[in-house]
């Protein structure tokens, strides 16, 4: 799971263009939206498109679930791991 979370960081980092930050800067259990990584609904579209081009998993945007799903680096993992296996 740790070389998921570092893809995911990556990833983050990447497709938002988070140049001031490295992977190393995200908390893998942080919140990605609001107090924690300070993310926007932009930036949720954004790296929706990226999670689902990348890895091939089905989004649900208006889903109160999905929305659980990327609460934070290690919630997105396990949603990502579970949709592959």
């Amino acid at each position: 799971m740790q070389a998921l979370y570092l893809e995911i960081k990556n990833l983050i980092v990447t497709t938002l263009n988070l140049d001031e930050l490295s992977a190393d800067d995200i908390e893998t259990e942080a919140p990605l939206f609001g107090e924690g990584l300070g993310l926007d609904s932009i930036d949720a579209l954004e790296l929706g498109l990226a999670v689902k081009n990348k890895y091939g998993v089905v989004l649900s945007a208006e889903s109160e679930e999905m929305r659980q799903h990327f609460f934070s680096v290690a919630t997105l993992a396990s949603f990502i791991h579970a949709q592959r296996a």
